[in-house]
């Protein structure tokens, strides 16, 4: 009797724990579907082939080889100070927009060797530049590469710059009053009859180009050989920004030609903005009413947050509000803050839904 209770017990306890293990396998699949790697980075590659848009499926490079490492060594650099690297500190900044990139005539005309002697000098300009890039990401504008600074400027991010032309500045938290507001911006809405005073954070490319009325349903494409995740991702960015505006989006049939493309491109792809492989910048849009949307094919490309990967969702819910007309914002929540770290996902917030309004004048 004793021996027959036992063996039951086995029995029971044997059962349990098949169960369980069965249980724990099936959250493990749904897990694994919930965050799927689509593609992983592969920095050795750097010839771009036109008629692949493949992305690439091998591993991703050292963190000592990222485009923005050669920032690291640069910590405490202030103004006065001549440190090797300051020149590639400069280009950054011009690429982002702070520095100006274009010499006058005069500059052209009174180079010598003396100014190549001088790029790595600490000067007046820089110490400018990075106060602004400090002022536009939240921090103390102290014109020094602090750590915090040197922390920002390391992230990967959008390629779009953050000032075009010297004639955009991504706002920084500024109140704009009724008395002050721009008709443009709307610095203030009014609720039930009374009106109230709002921060502006979003910023709109130069011109404040955007779609005319007679465009608001717009269709958009993919380049051969996307992948079928990656698309279904980018759609479901489309449909997010269709719900808090007056757009709406659909593939193009056949072969229509469509609004808006969107591919996977590597380093030089004939755009004048060539990509600078795996963990540098992600991507880039142009703004209205150009449409493509390039991500770069070299970073690490996920659904879903998944450890060292980039979610293509989030990238393109970013790349799509540049399609649109909206620039950055110094919101960090912001889906338009320039910014964005791997294993992570964001929607729209408020700024960027009120960015749109008023750059299109949609009332509320």
């Amino acid at each position: 009797m004793a021996s027959t209770l036992a063996f039951h017990h086995r029995s029971l306890f044997t059962l349990i724990l098949i169960i369980m293990m069965i249980m724990i396998s099936s959250l493990d699949f749904v897990s694994s579907h919930d965050h799927l790697i689509i593609f992983a980075a592969n920095s050795a590659q750097t010839d771009h082939d036109h008629d692949d848009h493949k992305p690439s499926t091998s591993s991703s490079s050292s963190s000592s080889s990222l485009p923005f490492g050669f920032l690291k060594h640069l910590e405490g650099s202030k103004k006065g100070d001549k440190v090797q690297g300051i020149d590639d500190l400069k280009k950054y900044l011009q690429h982002f927009g702070y520095l100006n990139s274009n010499p006058t005539q005069t500059q052209q005309v009174t180079h010598s060797p003396t100014d190549d002697d001088n790029k790595n000098n600490f000067d007046d300009p820089l110490e400018t530049a990075i106060k602004t890039y400090q002022a536009n990401y939240n921090l103390e504008p102290t014109g020094t590469l602090n750590s915090q600074t040197l922390s920002k400027m390391m992230m990967p991010r959008c390629a779009v710059a953050d000032i075009i032309n010297n004639e955009t500045r991504m706002r920084s938290g500024k109140k704009t009053s009724t008395a002050t507001a721009s008709p443009k911006h709307h610095g203030h809405r009014k609720l039930l009859g009374r009106e109230f005073n709002h921060v502006s954070h979003y910023s709109f490319f130069s011109g404040e180009p955007r779609w005319p009325s007679s465009k608001y349903s717009l269709t958009y494409s993919f380049a051969a050989g996307t992948p079928s995740e990656a698309m279904d991702a980018v759609a479901r960015a489309f449909q997010t920004w269709a719900s808090n505006t007056q757009f709406r989006f659909s593939r193009a049939q056949g072969n229509t030609k469509a609004d808006i493309r969107v591919s996977f491109e590597r380093r030089d792809h004939g755009d004048g903005d060539p990509f600078d492989g795996a963990g540098g910048v992600l991507a880039h849009a142009f703004s209205p009413t150009d449409g493509r949307l390039h991500l770069d094919a070299d970073e690490s490309w996920a659904i879903g947050e998944v450890t060292d990967a980039f979610d293509v969702e989030t990238v393109a819910l970013h790349e799509i509000g540049h399609l649109l007309g909206l620039l950055h914002s110094s919101v960090e929540g912001a889906i338009m803050y320039p910014s964005i770290g791997a294993g992570l996902t964001k929607g729209l917030n408020g700024d960027d839904i009120q960015g749109i309004r008023d750059l299109y004048n949609v009332a509320v």
